[in-house]
């Protein structure tokens, strides 16, 4: 007899030994020998001994249920080519325990509750999860990364395929450039739009749309009164620029992330993930109150935040954390404020000596990507982004690895309560182990945090947050006019989006035309074009150029034809531009969803149209029988009186 879901034969309701168990070849169940009416003659005929159900041998012990439909069902999981083998096992299993109907039955309850409570929401993450899966771990992207053939897959298992030395796509076989390989930018546009779909369906419509504003941009270029406050700086552009307004009532030496209540014109703060155009404004907002520096900090207060950018040759970027070089160490003397050279030994002073006293403490640190940043992975396309909350964990010095003068290093970890602008998760950072760093076998002057971290993760309420007290500010507030602040809300209210999909669509948007994207194409830098826009931008430019002087025929030199987005060339990706098939397919469905949306908008909108012209008439019917009616209730009566 077979056995049931716990093991137990379903004739005798014994376990048996695994001596006295025979497992059936086509469907897998376990059997007692000693219940079958029929047991097998010989041991060789044990290897290809099917149970009665499948051989259709009759077995006048009762078995539960009907032996063809059992038969039928296994055979129908045994050719369902979208099951594991561990799922076939396992609904083999729910359906000789009975529990298969029932189950089957709770999950489709539990679909119509889910797709009735997220509507259509639900649909633009399906249609997300059907196209955006990467092609090595199969499931929904993660830091994707675009290939020049328009492929999407994760950084990670991007990274690990081009590690082995392997160079071509594994969908179309296209070779990856060399200088794509070695390193890859992660796809802002997906990241945001995964992110966004996963939001809605997590926590509905209201939270999608205070989420969506992770991704607004803010552009002072738009106010050059207020942004450059010279001629001399608009005729130079940002060199030699004015500061402008500051923008958030915080004052300049503040820990931790900028809340809502200072912010008093869109009332939100600064949100991870929020970009600028330049260092002056991102000052403006308060992440990284110091133009030129990357450590805004007092060596007897603190650092409050940090810019990552070209900086030194040791900087390592891993996102969740990476390892920051010190400042000084460099002659800027005369005419070298470029110099790249080490020429003497860092020191523990000034912005060194703020960061190691945050390090101590266990202050929260502002951090700022700009898009020098020689890790392109995780810095923004343009501009400067605020990529959230660190922690200085350690700090020690070492040789530099121009090899004669020693450098602070810091090993930073993210802290954040919201996720990193480059993951798709719908929560933030969780306490982690501290990363292996092998630099630290030759650190000198090493320092590690004994005591209680001021900034930590609270366990009972499961965010980050002050654990003492944070340090007093000695530094004003700037505070703005209340006719400036309303003027401001309301253009910062006029640009926000109304419904997920708009923010869906308005994520994949050409940054040409600004339109959503008509045959999206990706290129090396991550930048995301119509095909036909980035075409017309180099429409009649050819990759060589002949050159001749003084009738000599001199030798072809390459054309360099760089990004609209940014400085890199792109001469060799314009030469076969593909469509990302991929973003195409998300778009065309979301868009569909929308048309179909309105037109049930327009047929309802009809419907109560027409219903209120029939109404229309009944009530005018109704008038025009009325006085018939009073006349001949007026005659009746003038008869009756007679």
């Amino acid at each position: 007899m077979a056995s049931d879901g716990e093991g137990a034969c379903m004739q005798c309701k014994k376990i048996p030994p695994t001596e006295e168990s025979l497992t059936c070849l086509t469907c897998g169940t376990p059997w007692h020998v000693p219940c079958l009416s029929s047991p097998p003659e010989s041991l060789a005929s044990t290897l290809q001994w099917e149970c009665p159900d499948c051989s259709g041998d009759f077995d006048p012990v009762p078995q539960p249920g009907e032996g063809s439909d059992l038969v039928a069902a296994i055979r129908a999981i045994e050719s369902d080519v979208t099951l594991t083998d561990e799922d076939k096992a396992k609904k083999r299993q729910q359906l000789l325990s009975g529990k298969a109907v029932m189950e089957d039955d709770d999950e489709e309850e539990e679909e119509k509750k889910k797709s009735s409570s997220m509507g259509l929401d639900a649909d633009i993450l399906a249609a997300l999860g059907e196209n955006l899966k990467c092609s090595f771990c199969l499931q929904l992207l993660e830091r994707p990364v675009t290939t020049p053939c328009g492929h999407n897959f994760c950084l990670k298992c991007f990274v690990k395929w081009t590690e082995q030395g392997k160079r071509e796509c594994i969908k179309c076989r296209f070779v990856v450039p060399n200088d794509v390989a070695a390193n890859p930018r992660i796809n802002a546009s997906l990241v945001s739009a995964i992110r966004l779909a996963k939001v809605s369906r997590a926590s509905g419509a209201a939270a999608a749309a205070s989420t969506s504003n992770v991704y607004h941009y803010v552009s002072n270029e738009s106010r050059p009164d207020e942004a450059f406050t010279t001629e001399r700086a608009i005729i130079g552009g940002i060199a030699n620029a004015a500061s402008g307004k500051i923008y958030v009532t915080v004052p300049g030496d503040h820990f931790g992330p900028i809340p809502a209540e200072n912010d008093p014109v869109r009332n939100q703060g600064v949100l991870v993930g929020e970009s600028w155009k330049s260092r002056l404004a991102c000052k403006q907002w308060g992440a990284h109150v110091v133009h030129v520096a990357g450590i805004a900090g007092q060596s007897k207060h603190g650092a409050q935040s940090v810019a990552i950018s070209v900086g030194y040759d040791d900087d390592e970027d891993h996102g969740e954390w990476f390892l920051y070089t010190g400042s000084g160490g460099r002659d800027l003397s005369g005419n070298r404020r470029t110099n790249k050279q080490q020429s003497f030994d860092q020191k523990f002073t000034n912005g060194n000596e703020a960061l190691r006293l945050s390090c101590r403490m266990g202050y929260p640190v502002r951090v700022v990507r700009t898009c020098k940043e020689k890790i392109a992975a995780y810095a923004p396309e343009e501009g400067v982004r605020y990529d959230g909350i660190y922690r200085v964990e350690k700090c020690w010095r070492k040789v530099s690895v121009q090899g004669k003068f020693k450098v602070c290093r810091y090993l930073f970890v993210r802290c954040d309560n919201d996720p990193a602008p480059w993951t798709s998760d719908e929560h933030g950072d969780r306490p982690r182990p501290l990363p292996h760093v092998p630099e630290l076998a030759q650190a000198i002057d090493l320092f590690e945090r004994i005591e209680t971290p001021s900034w930590d993760f609270d366990e009972a309420e499961g965010c980050w947050k002050w654990m003492k007290p944070p340090p007093a500010s000695k530094k004003p507030v700037n505070v703005l006019d209340p006719e400036e602040r309303k003027l401001m809300k309301e253009a910062m209210d006029a640009a926000r989006s109304s419904t997920l999909r708009e923010q869906l669509l308005k994520g994949f948007s050409c940054q040409i035309c600004l339109q959503v994207m008509n045959f999206p194409v990706t290129t090396p830098c991550a930048h995301n074009f119509c095909k036909g826009c980035l075409e017309d931008k180099f429409a009649g430019q050819t990759r060589m150029v002949e050159r001749s002087r003084g009738g000599r025929t001199l030798r072809a030199m390459k054309n360099i034809m760089k990004c609209p987005c940014c400085p890199r060339d792109i001469s060799d990706f314009l030469q076969n531009v593909q469509v990302n098939r991929e973003v195409m397919d998300v778009i065309e469905k979301v868009k569909k969803q929308e048309e179909g949306e309105a037109s049930s908008v327009d047929e309802k909108e009809g419907n109560g149209e027409t219903e209120s012209e029939e109404n229309s008439e009944i009530t005018d019917a109704e008038d025009v029988e009325q006085p018939t009616k009073r006349a001949k209730l007026d005659t009746e009566a003038a008869v009756s009186a007679a």
